[in-house]
């Protein structure tokens, strides 16, 4: 950990361990009590499944003090058992990909903003960072399609997403190595008041949502998530032919953890595909090539005049289908620069399997399926550290067609990503807009001349590493140029 930047994301840690004793295999513990329990990574396709897949098992109980100050007492990520399969089921259907294309006239609205932000930029020729216009985009999208609202975030602050973004600032697992991080005295002050703020704002949205959606159950507008969840709610209810369907009202329980997810939503929703659309624009600035090929399909698909593309996708959303390139382009970016993991609590007489048939227990141990190490592994990806999205497009037999289970940024099994439709179409939305009016540098040698320190700032001599919660060092330092009208 010497050896790296002090804000690193956490998934460079097995990787390093990996690469720098190579003997240790696949999988392998790290033990660092009494800081944190005893931790077994799982590195690679067939032990993830393992745990995920074969046997899910639960999820790692601390992550719980994580998610607590932005859900509350429940949260979609770490419930269990019989009451996360029903919540799980009642949020399903707004996320599943049919819904989620009826919406992709909202995500294009917004991704027309951030190209008009970008333009700006462009005209002053400043050195600004890329993240959070990119979270700004992200959050306006995931408002209107969460919770029916227009946040506005991309032209002016909000005060419910200004709360969000310092809750997350203070967020711990509780299990951090400096103690003064772990048990800082302000932390359950500004827990209190930023969940004050959001609390009243969501609470407010769901029961004008509830209120509209019982009134006109069948209207055009009632297309959110948080409506589809209401929808659901009310048609798992027992009939009541007795009780009007504009009189019924939500059981308080059911209210808070509805709350509790449209936070947990805005929050995870749009940090990571944030992220996702950041490490794109960097891979693609990086590779001529590749920057070449996207842009041509979109020539090919859209055709020259730049202003078309929007009312093309707008009204006819699926063809957002016919951009393989473009698909690839955003695999290879998750494969990369996965912005999430799994981890889970090991169970009494439950082990793991490694390929070579060593049995690992996993009862006490924190149990990490490290998607990070296996898709840079050269056990599983030829060439594993640099950005060829041709990986997506080979035929089985080629040598760089992926391994199956090698590709795990939104996991497998029960438990996986409820939200990777909705990525994969901002991601895509995004780069029809963007990529071919721009043209995107990130100087991060510009930006260390401004700002000098003597810590480390490289990760296995790469300039941008994934920071903090998975999201680009320093922000991404970039520089926009107007590529055609």
């Amino acid at each position: 950990m010497a050896d790296l930047p002090p804000d690193v994301n956490p998934q460079y840690i097995p990787i390093a361990i990996r690469r720098r004793y190579p003997h240790v295999g696949n999988v392998f513990y790290i033990d660092n009590w009494p800081f944190i329990a005893p931790m077994l990574i799982t590195a690679s396709p067939s032990t993830a499944k393992q745990i995920t897949q074969e046997h899910s098992l639960p999820k790692f109980p601390p992550i719980r003090n994580f998610f607590r100050p932005i859900a509350g007492k429940y949260d979609l990520i770490t419930m269990e058992g019989p009451l996360w399969k029903k919540w799980r089921g009642v949020f399903n259907p707004g996320f599943g990909a049919a819904h989620l294309t009826s919406l992709i006239p909202q995500i294009i609205e917004e991704a027309l903003v951030f190209c008009d932000i970008l333009r700006e930029r462009a005209s002053s020729e400043s050195l600004f960072l890329l993240k959070p216009l990119t979270d700004n985009f992200t959050v306006d999208v995931i408002g209107k399609l969460v919770l029916n609202v227009n946040f506005n975030c991309q032209k002016t602050p909000h005060p419910m997403v200004t709360a969000l973004r310092r809750q997350v600032q203070w967020l711990s697992i509780g299990t951090e190595l400096n103690l003064w991080e772990r048990w800082h005295p302000v932390r359950p002050f500004m827990h209190w008041y930023n969940a004050r703020i959001m609390n009243r704002y969501v609470n407010q949205a769901l029961e004008e949502r509830f209120e509209a959606y019982t009134q006109q159950p069948d209207h055009e507008s009632n297309k959110s998530i948080i409506d589809r969840s209401i929808q659901t709610y009310l048609n798992d209810l027992p009939d009541d032919s007795a009780v009007p369907p504009e009189t019924r009202s939500m059981d308080a329980a059911s209210k808070e953890l509805i709350a509790g997810q449209m936070k947990l939503f805005m929050f995870s929703g749009h940090d990571t595909t944030s992220a996702s659309v950041c490490w794109s624009f960097y891979l693609l600035s990086k590779s001529p090539k590749n920057l070449d090929r996207i842009r041509t399909e979109h020539d090919e698909v859209f055709g020259t005049t730049l202003n078309r593309a929007p009312a093309m996708v707008s009204d006819d959303p699926h063809i957002l289908n016919r951009l393989p390139f473009t698909l690839a382009v955003i695999k290879e970016t998750l494969r990369l620069f996965p912005v999430a993991s799994s981890t889970r609590l090991g169970e009494p007489g439950f082990s793991v399997v490694a390929e070579d048939e060593r049995i690992y227990p996993t009862e006490g141990c924190l149990v990490w399926s490290s998607p990070h190490t296996i898709q840079r592994s050269p056990d599983f990806w030829p060439r594993p550290d640099d950005f060829i999205p041709d990986r997506w497009l080979v035929q089985p037999g080629h040598e760089l067609y992926p391994i199956k289970g090698a590709w795990r940024p939104f996991e497998f099994g029960p438990r996986n990503c409820i939200g990777q439709e909705l990525a994969l179409l901002e991601m895509k939305s995004v780069l029809v807009l963007a990529i071919r009016r721009f043209h995107f540098r990130m100087p991060y040698d510009e930006w260390d001349q401004l700002h000098p320190t003597k810590l480390p700032r490289n990760v296995a001599g790469e300039r941008a590493y994934q920071a903090g919660n998975g999201g680009p060092s320093e922000g991404m330092p970039c520089r926009v140029e107007i590529r055609s009208e």
